[in-house]
């Protein structure tokens, strides 16, 4: 049996399909790691859902048409990261009024189309390939670690895991060259986390890293939820808001 159904490579890859194509692939290994959870895909954060997810066999596709026409034309310009005198990669903000139609998936596929984009373009290049080029923060889940962690009188062998898990977030989304930031229009934040996730967008957007947001808040709405102006205006700053339409598809299971 063989393994380009595991494998991001396998669109891109003579060999797929083909003898040689095992869990013991030397570009399989470095980029989805021995149990195929592990390498560079492993490090990106991605749920197991949406390990294996790109632009092409995404589910969401056919119901999101104008969206994945902006999602082709924007992974087009991946390569740019290569060429320090190109453009730079713009981000997106994906917006729909419901959950479930497709924004957490596309976001989770444009990963997928950048972390191959570096891997190869790397490898032809003779450059080593980044451990981490790109990660998903569900920020949601970052808030509840935040939570965990600073409620009174929680025992340290719960709080310590969930801080340990909180910062290495928060320099994770930070520092890889491509980001994802699911569920950006949080509520209810106090101080100190709104603090941290500025300090996120803040450092992605001045030092010109392309983050893809999605939320179920416009961005023209987005300081009525985080209480002031600044961190909205950081998200806009060389952003292009796309809206998913339609209802949840998740209603139909």
């Amino acid at each position: 049996m063989t393994n380009e159904s595991r494998c991001l490579l396998a669109s891109k890859c003579a060999q797929a399909g083909g003898v040689n194509c095992t869990k013991h692939c030397e570009l399989y290994l470095g980029l989805h790691g021995l149990d195929g959870g592990g390498g560079r895909s492993g490090a990106a954060g991605l749920a197991e859902d949406y390990r294996l997810v790109t632009l092409k066999n995404s589910p969401s596709r056919a119901d999101q048409p104008g969206a994945y026409k902006a999602a082709d034309a924007y992974a087009t310009t991946f390569d740019r990261q290569f060429d320090a005198e190109a453009d730079r990669i713009k981000s997106l903000y994906f917006y729909s009024a419901n959950s479930g139609t497709g924004k957490t998936t596309t976001a989770a596929a444009l990963l997928n189309e950048y972390l191959i984009v570096h891997y190869i373009g790397s490898l032809k290049r003779g450059l080593q390939p980044d451990q981490r080029p790109a990660y998903f923060l569900d920020v949601n889940a970052w808030q509840n670690d935040y939570n965990e962690f600073n409620r009174p009188r929680v025992p340290e062998s719960i709080s310590e895991p969930a801080a340990k898990r909180y910062y290495e977030a928060l320099e994770a989304a930070k520092r890889a060259s491509f980001a994802v930031l699911d569920d950006i229009g949080v509520r209810d934040v106090t101080e100190g986390f709104r603090g941290d996730l500025h300090t996120i967008i803040n450092y992605r957007v001045t030092n010109r890293m392309p983050t893809v947001y999605t939320s179920n808040i416009e961005l023209k709405d987005l300081p009525a939820i985080f209480g002031e102006a600044r961190l909205a205006d950081r998200i806009a700053d060389q952003c292009k808001e796309i809206v998913f339409a339609g209802e949840s598809k998740r209603r139909r299971l």
